[in-house]
């Protein structure tokens, strides 16, 4: 029984480090190193780096760093769109020193595993953040960053106290990224199709289906201009000119 509460304590602190580095990596580096630095938390022998007063330091500073450069609209998706090269693989390399020192596969498979929810929740954030921005008001994007880092550690509260309930939810989270991340995306490329369009780059399409009717008039025309000049007889506009 000991050995089953273990496997699921683990299996939630995979999943949960993985989440919640899409989100926000050093609010999750920093809850874990302050819970192993304090007792409250006996980390693996993977992440027992985490402890390191510098690394608790480093992680809180960036941490503010993100803090206001994520409630700033335009520089949070910039921020975001830096941070695709750094929270994944964050992601998926905490998910693997989760596990301990047991064997390669385990590990391989564990940072596999909290990979993929670092990436899902990283660009479901992403994109939700591009459209937000779409909005020129400020308080949506404050909302949303406060609101994410609420859930964040929220998350790693009930993942650190309550493992089957936090399982119960990244099932959840995971049905919701599959049903909405690609809706969002569909959004997002629509944006940028776009403003594209007010660019220049390419046509709306409204512009784009006025032309191929203006296209396909204009063919019709010459098509019978070119019959006309060609064949002059019945129906042709220059009858009776020769």
């Amino acid at each position: 029984m000991e050995s089953y509460e273990q496997l699921v304590t683990t299996l939630a602190l995979v999943l949960g480090v993985g989440w919640a580095s899409g989100i926000n990596l050093y609010a999750a580096v920093a809850v874990l190193g302050f819970a192993g630095a304090t007792g409250n938390l006996e980390l693996p022998v993977g992440l027992a780096t985490l402890q390191d007063p510098l690394v608790i330091g480093i992680a809180c500073l960036m941490y503010v760093v993100e803090f206001f450069a994520d409630k700033i609209p335009g520089v949070d998706s910039t921020w975001d769109t830096l941070h695709t090269f750094i929270r994944i693989p964050a992601g998926a390399m905490l998910a693997a020193g989760a596990v301990g020192d047991i064997t390669p596969a385990l590990e391989i498979g564990a940072g596999l595993l909290g990979g993929s929810m670092a990436m899902g929740s990283h660009l479901t954030k992403t994109s939700t953040r591009l459209l937000i921005n779409t909005s020129p008001e400020p308080f949506s994007n404050w909302s949303a960053s406060i609101g994410e880092d609420v859930l964040v550690f929220g998350g790693l509260w009930a993942m650190l106290n309550h493992p089957w309930a936090f399982l119960g939810l990244m099932l959840v989270f995971v049905v919701l990224v599959i049903y909405l991340l690609p809706k969002l995306w569909r959004l997002v490329g629509a944006l940028f199709r776009r403003i594209a369009g007010w660019l220049g780059l390419v046509k709306n399409p409204p512009e784009a289906a006025a032309e191929r009717e203006a296209i396909l008039a204009t063919g019709i025309t010459r098509q019978q201009a070119l019959k006309a000049t060609t064949e002059p007889g019945v129906g042709s506009p220059y009858k009776g000119q020769r």
